[in-house]
């Protein structure tokens, strides 16, 4: 039975279950208190399997907290390619105390004239912390670029310098992984125009949001760039396809868990990431070789 309720507000905002609810009554049973409310499949599947995923996530911030590790999660990608809502979802359970969310604003003016990854630094983990980076130092190789707000000169010199950056942030322990969140052009459209009708989303929009779409040109050749001097052995990119949010979240949760360590972790086969929303940074360099010059606004953003 469904209820006859409008699945929807009067300003004409779609109202979803919140995430979480059809795992959590899945098995209750019928009350006189309690609306039958149909809840697809998929969404059940998916809520189950976040969960398990989010349990092992919590095992494995005991493990770095109890050997005193560090890692480092960075998350680039275009807009509304789905970077915060994973992120979100990592942290979700994860005690705040040893597990942060860096999302810097535009630098002052102060950090202006600083080194350029001076005011990352200050972000990076101590022992027993899990950092994520909402965007990080790799704003250089794309937006500020696209966008004029560094100039050519600063743009190689950073690309020449952070792979020797993380290479000492590497050695000297910190675990780091590198996610580059890839959104086809139409899905993006439709995110954006989302945001413009959803009173709940209105705070992502971005005064570049319009920009993104009539620049999405010029991001694919500074993603070419970016990969192309900053994919190394030592510190490669791990590409997530994002036009599926809830296969991508999944997906980069199962990845981080099987590259890592820790008691009672899960068998591997329950740790598999699926080949086609998981894509090495490697793979996607030759991928875009193939392709920059022909394939035009159709390949993966």
């Amino acid at each position: 039975m469904t209820t006859k309720k409008s699945n929807g507000l009067q300003d004409g905002t779609d109202v979803k279950l919140q995430e979480g609810t059809a795992s959590k009554f899945v098995d209750a049973g019928k009350n006189r208190k309690r609306t039958a409310v149909w809840v697809d499949n998929k969404q059940l599947e998916y809520e189950l399997e976040l969960k398990k995923l989010q349990r092992e996530l919590m095992k494995l911030q005991l493990h770095v907290k109890k050997t005193g590790g560090r890692m480092l999660l960075l998350f680039e990608g275009r807009d509304a390619a789905g970077k915060g809502g994973t992120i979100k979802r990592f942290t979700a359970h994860l005690n705040p105390r040893s597990a942060r969310v860096v999302a810097l604003g535009k630098p002052n003016d102060t950090e202006v004239t600083q080194w350029y990854f001076q005011r990352y630094v200050v972000h990076l983990p101590a022992a027993g912390e899990m950092v994520f980076f909402d965007r990080s130092w790799y704003n250089r190789a794309m937006v500020e670029p696209v966008m004029g707000f560094c100039t050519d000169e600063q743009n190689k010199r950073f690309l020449k310098d952070v792979p020797l950056f993380e290479e000492m942030l590497i050695k000297d322990g910190i675990r780091l992984f590198k996610f580059y969140f890839s959104v086809s052009r139409e899905v993006q459209k439709e995110r954006f125009e989302a945001r413009q009708t959803d009173v709940l989303k209105q705070y992502k929009l971005s005064p570049v949001d319009n920009l993104a779409q009539e620049y999405w040109d010029q991001y694919t050749i500074r993603k070419f760039q970016m990969l192309n001097e900053s994919n190394r052995t030592l510190a490669p990119w791990t590409i997530i396809r994002s036009d599926n949010k809830k296969a991508a979240r999944l997906n980069c949760m199962k990845y981080v868990l099987s590259q890592m360590e820790y008691i009672d972790q899960l068998p591997a086969a329950e740790l598999a990431w699926d080949e086609q929303v998981v894509i090495s940074g490697i793979d996607e360099l030759h991928h875009m070789e193939e392709n920059l010059m022909t394939a035009g606004g159709e390949l993966p953003g």
